[in-house]
C-alpha cells in the first residue's frame, strides 16, 4: 500500500483512525472467557463492531507473547479474519523490534511474510543496519520510534545538542528519513506531545505519522490534527484501551462502536477544517 492508497482510505472513510487491538483478559466479560480462545474472540467482536470507523488496527504485540503459544496463536487467526473480511485495512504490527541486521532480517521476515502485517515499529538506537531489512521489503512500511506518548520519553528523547539545537528525537529523524521515503518510512509521534509536531513537521513534512497517546493516556485528537495534519492528511491517530475497553459488560463492543464513532466523528470535523474531503480527481 503506497502513501497516496492509504490517504484515499483516510478520504473514503473521512477517518484517520488506528485503533490498539490490545486485548487484556483481565477486562473481558465471563461470555467471551468461555470461548475456546478469548483473545480472538474478544478481537472479532471489536473489529466487527468498529471497522467502519477505523483505516488501521495496531495489535501491540506484548499482548499476545505474554500469553505464550496460545496468544500467537490467537493473533494469527486475528490478522487472518481482518485479512479475509475487511482487506482494505491497514495492519500493524507493534512489536518495537531492532537488532543487528542478520537478526532484524529474520524479524521482518516474521512479521511481513509469516503473519503478512502491512508494518512494522522499530526502535532505530542501534542504526541503519537494524533497520534497513524492513525497508528493504516492497510494498511494506517500516514506523520508527521518534517522540513516544510514555512519561520515560523525557529521560532522552528531549535531550538537546548544543550545536545544532536539535532535540535527540529531531537528530533521529533527521537520519532516519534518508533510508528510506515517503511510501515505506513512518515515525511515531506521540500525541502526548503535540507541540512537538510542528517541529517534526519541519523535517518530514510529506510523511505519514503514528500518534499513540490518544484516550487513556490524555493526548488531545484536536491539538494533534492541528499541529500535524499535512495535505495528503499524513496522520495516524491510534487509540487502544479507550475504545476497545470502553466497557467490561457483555456489551462491550456496543460500547467500542460508539466510541470510535465519536472519535470518528471528530477526525471528519478535522478533515473537512483542512479541505480533505471526498475522493480526489
Amino acid at each position: 500500500m503506497t502513501a497516496d492508497e492509504l490517504f484515499q482510505k483516510i478520504l473514503d472513510k473521512q477517518s484517520f483512525l488506528c485503533i490498539g487491538l490490545d486485548p487484556d483478559l483481565s477486562k473481558f466479560p465471563e461470555k467471551v472467557l468461555e470461548t475456546d480462545d478469548p483473545v480472538y474472540e474478544f478481537n472479532k467482536k471489536i473489529v466487527d463492531s468498529t471497522h467502519e470507523f477505523a483505516v488501521a488496527y495496531k495489535p501491540n504485540i506484548a499482548f499476545y507473547e505474554s500469553l505464550g503459544s496460545a496468544g500467537w496463536w490467537s493473533l494469527e487467526k486475528t490478522v487472518e479474519y481482518i485479512r479475509k473480511r475487511h482487506p482494505e485495512i491497514f495492519l500493524i504490527a507493534d512489536a518495537k523490534r531492532g537488532d543487528i541486521g542478520n537478526t532484524s532480517k529474520r524479524y521482518a521476515r516474521a512479521w511481513f511474510d509469516n503473519f503478512g502485517f502491512d508494518a512494522v515499529t522499530v526502535a532505530p538506537y542501534m542504526g541503519e543496519d537494524s533497520v534497513r531489512p524492513f525497508l528493504d521489503y516492497a510494498g511494506k512500511w517500516t514506523i520508527v520510534l521518534a517522540v513516544t506518548s510514555n512519561d520515560g520519553a523525557s529521560d532522552f528523547q528531549f535531550m538537546k545538542d548544543a550545536e545544532s539545537d536539535m532535540y535527540f528525537f529531531e537528530k533521529v529523524i533527521e537520519k532516519a528519513a534518508s533510508w528510506g521515503k515517503r511510501d515505506n518510512l513512518m515515525f511515531v509521534a506521540g500525541a502526548t506531545q503535540p507541540e512537538m509536531l510542528k517541529r517534526i513537521r519541519k523535517l518530514v513534512p510529506d510523511h505519514f505519522l503514528l500518534v499513540p497517546g490518544v484516550g487513556v493516556q490524555g493526548g488531545s485528537l484536536a491539538a494533534v490534527a492541528d499541529n500535524g495534519l499535512n495535505g495528503a492528511c499524513g496522520l495516524l491517530v491510534n487509540s487502544s484501551r479507550a475504545i476497545i475497553h470502553a466497557d467490561e459488560s457483555n456489551e462491550f463492543e456496543l460500547a467500542a462502536r460508539l466510541k470510535a464513532s465519536v472519535i470518528k466523528n471528530e477526525m471528519a470535523a478535522a478533515l473537512k477544517k483542512h479541505g480533505l474531503t471526498g475522493r480526489r480527481a
